[in-house]
């Protein structure tokens, strides 16, 4: 097989040749009963499904896909991006065992840890999100079974040394479980890098137009891979054909929109970084930036999502600032290819240590919008926040 880049590797399959004339893409096959020719083989463990709560073309394709992207033998799917942290944890945890996380932990995770995990006896411990490799591993207790990454971490973009890290879990038998969602599967790869589990959100990068919701789960033992479908078998979880069509539809184009969206981002970052109404930036793909050396050294490419911490302010004032925008939408979730924006100080305190910022925080994707434009109007949100502060 050819040393292929990305860009062609996610799209070749779908112009393979030998199976006659047919569409670039599969059809959507929305169906519950398959039919048999053959009594005998109804319960066939084939290549085929024999119930329509197993994958059906499309799934297998985008399976087949992201197990490229991962570099694992196979890629589960489920529902949500959420079901992908969710999965892995219910599979490799047992009552007794103990999860360690940043504390800047997807609310969503920490919610489930707290209240779904802690029920069934599994306790969860946080570490600070700019710990080092070292400070995370001296909060290791002989209970933690798992440690659950997130680089970067949420809200605030945290990098960890994640091959040191890596190889030092392994080394004392602790499992790692990374939300790989903010890379995409294409600017860092876990599980080259000693991650036991990758998992990202579907829903974002990968669907790209913010009309779907999916998770995809890689591990890199393919006997892990199998505890956790049978978790998926048992659960009764599957995706939609429609929506795995969507996905497959929009992991062809994945490259290209990422790059394209991370230069506006770094573009948009830099400039806000330049305003006196901005203390920080939190993007660790801009020089100086927080966690940017380790960016550097690891990563291939950068999400097109980042943090804006602003010099004082007030709720008032950040929705004031939200108000004034024309192309940001005001809404939750990113990687698809319009620009968005949230305001986040009210999610830190969740943390047991909460970070001391100097004013309000907000989340900012950036689409596939023309920067010069979205920069025009960020000039008029700082304008409506000035007035407002």
């Amino acid at each position: 097989m050819p040393d292929r880049s990305d860009r062609t590797r996610l799209i070749a399959p779908a112009t393979r040749r030998g199976s006659g004339r047919r569409p670039v893409s599969p059809p959507v096959e929305r169906a519950s009963t398959l039919l048999n020719d053959d009594p005998a083989a109804m319960r066939d463990e084939g290549p085929g499904p024999v119930y329509g709560i197993e994958d059906l073309t499309a799934a297998r394709e985008l399976r087949a896909a992201l197990a490229g992207l991962e570099g694992a033998a196979d890629a589960r799917l489920v529902p949500s991006g959420l079901a992908a942290v969710t999965v892995p944890l219910t599979t490799l945890l047992r009552p007794g065992d103990e999860v360690l996380a940043t504390d800047a932990l997807y609310g969503p995770t920490r919610r489930f840890l707290n209240r779904h995990l802690k029920a069934r006896g599994v306790s969860s411990a946080f570490h600070a999100p700019d710990a080092s490799p070292d400070d995370i591993l001296a909060a290791v207790t002989p209970r933690t079974r798992l440690l659950l990454i997130e680089s970067p971490a949420s809200l605030t973009f945290e990098v960890v040394d994640l091959p040191a890290l890596a190889a030092a879990c392994r080394a004392r038998g602790v499992l790692t479980v990374m939300d790989n969602t903010w890379a995409a599967g294409l600017a860092f790869r876990p599980l080259a890098h000693g991650v036991d589990v990758s998992v990202q959100a579907v829903t974002k990068y990968v669907g790209g137009h913010s009309d779907l919701l999916m998770g995809s789960i890689a591990a890199a033992d393919p006997a892990v891979g199998r505890r956790i479908a049978e978790t998926i078998e048992d659960l009764g979880w599957r995706v939609s054909p429609d929506d795995a069509w969507l996905a497959l539809r929009g992991i062809r184009t994945l490259p290209l929109r990422y790059a394209e969206q991370a230069r506006s981002a770094l573009a948009v970052a830099g400039w806000l970084q330049g305003r006196a109404e901005v203390a920080q930036v939190l993007y660790p793909a801009l020089p100086g930036a927080p966690g940017h050396d380790l960016w550097r050294r690891d990563y291939t490419g950068a999400a097109s999502i980042f943090g804006v911490v602003m010099n004082g302010g007030s709720e008032a004032a950040a929705h004031a600032l939200m108000s004034a925008l024309e192309l940001f939408g005001l809404g939750y979730s990113w990687g698809g290819f319009e620009s968005l924006i949230t305001h986040e100080t009210g999610q830190l305190p969740f943390r047991r240590s909460p970070p001391s910022l100097p004013g309000e925080l907000l989340r900012v994707h950036i689409g596939l919008e023309d920067p010069a434009d979205l920069i025009a109007d960020l000039e008029r949100g700082l304008a409506a926040w000035r007035a407002a502060s």
